[in-house]
């Protein structure tokens, strides 16, 4: 295929690519049929759609893509004995992991129950003192006080720690990948069970408690019962959704856009009083969630207390929530200083091992076990390969990892593990976590390095940039912007289109912030627009915009509006460039 525009080779080292013959005779169909514009149309032409579907896909309801809880395996046998749990004023304990996912879970449950009138115990784990999942101790201890206990983003693997709470009954909701046997549960409801058809593989956790709600309160209707409204609840499954990255597709692109909607009344203590400590003054948006509220919420998981955010979600009184939210904002700041620190050695040290291999991986001496996973992302994103980083303490090593598309990491941590050069390991396709002694090191890593290899890891250098198509300044209009976010939201599994900015002139580029670059471009007859690349002075493209000399570009990036000072304008995320020749 012939390199878009004449890319070969960007300022960043990409080659563009553009749409396809098909790709782009589907765009032009749709437009003809649906009066859509045109970029719209080559986006829906990107990602499959068809052009008798544009409109149904621009306006989903979740009504038509929400699967029947009752097609995973267990799942009825959880709402009933969850709600005969209720029904009988048992003590029920939710037992959470302690990331985002884990919290928006545990508070999904921990708000339904309290609508019944019920309250749960809540039990998340310290990071550092007990890790991932449930342990023997924190087990045998909720069992001696409670009649079920409810796992939520964790279990799956938990054999001897599910059956340290023997004689108090144990309903696993996760979506972790399990083994070929089950841990000693009541209920057990993962879509990546092994014996699950793998069609719901793509749900966080939190989409599966919100499963196995929708299952009770089909129950309760049966039994003329009323239940909560389980619509105002799907701001926490939009939250978990996207901080979890998971793919924004089928119903999880649903859950994402009606939790957004629920999420701007601004009806939940947590999240409101989260918005306003992230200066959040729009309405909230995929990237919101992502890179604003996630970061948050997970910041007492990573350096703090470990069961601050999922209290936090589900916080019922304002002014607690302001508190806990101004102290996690806190506690992200810290987590952002240590973990440039992290990263500076990790870079260091894998650009010493080798950027090229099949994996990147790093382990340092203390590196804080809060941040590996931040860190990992980062060296994933930098090289566009899993990526693996290690925080080492006495004769052991904790580490996180973070894998691309087609790439199940998850899977290969688990192998690893079976074959007893971990520890301990688990995960999912995007994202694993594993401890490791120190002294089988080396070697774990040279066999995660083969078992990735086998799936075309490192097979390719830089990752291509794909675009939708070309746009020019005058084009770029808030109108569109609009247009284009119906197709959304944009995320994991659903990039953000990407259009092109053919040989423009930049008339003002300068350094801002902590290494960005501000700059505005026109196209010589008098549209001109802004754009805004974030970490660009870390690589090749601001030194070389900033010094254009005149030159003309191509531009590359995604369109966003700019909201400061109560103001809106078009603006251009940018990507890439290269010279216009």
């Amino acid at each position: 295929m012939t390199a878009f525009l004449g890319v070969e080779t960007s300022l960043t080292g990409r080659r563009w690519i553009g749409p396809d013959v098909e790709t782009d005779r589907l765009a032009e169909a749709m437009a003809q049929q649906t009066a859509l514009p045109r970029p719209v149309c080559q986006t829906l032409a990107r990602r499959g759609v068809p052009p008798e579907e544009a409109e149904a896909f621009l306006a989903p309801q979740l009504r038509d893509l929400l699967p029947d809880p009752r097609g995973l395996k267990d799942m009825e046998a959880a709402a009933t004995r969850f709600l005969g749990a209720v029904a009988r004023d048992q003590r029920i304990a939710v037992f959470a992991d302690y990331d985002v996912d884990g919290g928006a879970s545990a508070a999904l449950l921990i708000d339904w129950l309290r609508q019944m009138g019920r309250q749960a115990t809540l039990y998340v784990p310290d990071r550092i003192d007990e890790g991932f999942g449930p342990n023997v101790p924190a087990m045998t201890e909720l069992a001696g006080g409670h009649d079920l206990i409810v796992c939520v983003d964790c279990g799956t693997l938990s054999h001897e720690a599910l059956a340290a709470a023997a004689g108090t009954d144990v309903i696993v909701l996760d979506h972790h990948l399990g083994d070929e046997v089950l841990p000693p549960a009541h209920a057990v409801v993962n879509p990546n069970r092994q014996d699950e058809t793998g069609e719901l593989g793509h749900l966080c956790a939190a989409a599966v408690v919100f499963l196995m709600l929708v299952e009770a309160g089909r129950q309760l209707r049966a039994a003329g019962k009323p239940g909560p409204d389980l619509m105002r609840m799907l701001d926490l499954v939009a939250l978990a959704t996207v901080a979890d990255v998971a793919p924004l597709t089928g119903v999880n692109r649903a859950f994402v856009r009606q939790g957004l909607k629920v999420m701007a009344r601004r009806a939940r203590p947590g999240l409101r009083a989260l918005a306003d400590v992230a200066r959040l003054d729009s309405a909230p948006n995929a990237h919101h969630l992502g890179f604003l509220l996630g970061p948050r919420v997970n910041a007492g998981g990573r350096i703090g207390r470990a069961d601050l955010g999922a209290r936090l979600l589900a916080c019922a009184d304002l002014h607690e929530a302001q508190a806990m939210a101004g102290r996690l904002d806190q506690l992200n700041t810290e987590r952002r200083e240590i973990e440039m620190a992290v990263r500076a050695a990790a870079m260091e040290q894998a650009e010493a091992r080798g950027l090229d291999a099949p994996l990147v991986w790093a382990a340092g001496e203390g590196w804080h076990p809060g941040v590996v996973g931040i860190v990992a992302s980062r060296l994933k994103e930098a090289t566009g390969r899993p990526a693996v980083v290690i925080g080492l303490d006495g004769d052991e090593g904790k580490g996180s990892g973070r894998s691309v598309r087609g790439v199940d990491l998850g899977a290969s941590v688990q192998k690893l593990a079976a074959e007893g050069l971990l520890l301990k390991g688990g995960g999912h396709r995007m994202a694993a976590g594993l401890t490791v002694a120190r002294d089988r090191l080396e070697t774990a890593m040279v066999r995660l390095t083969e078992l990735l290899a086998r799936q075309g890891a490192g097979a390719t250098g830089p990752a291509d940039m794909v675009l939708d198509g070309l746009l020019m300044p005058g084009a770029a209009s808030p109108e569109l912007i609009e247009a284009i976010e119906a197709a959304g939201p944009f995320g994991a599994g659903a990039p953000a289109p990407r259009f092109a900015f053919c040989d423009v002139v930049i008339g003002h580029a300068s350094r801002v912030g902590d290494g960005h670059l501000r700059l505005r471009f026109g196209d010589g007859l008098g549209a001109q627009m802004d754009a805004i690349a974030f970490g660009a002075y870390d690589g090749p493209l601001g030194p070389a915009l900033q010094a254009h000399g005149g030159a003309r570009f191509h531009l590359a990036g995604r369109l966003e509006m700019n909201t400061w000072g109560g103001r809106q304008r078009v603006q251009l995320r940018l990507d890439d460039a290269a010279p216009a020749t």
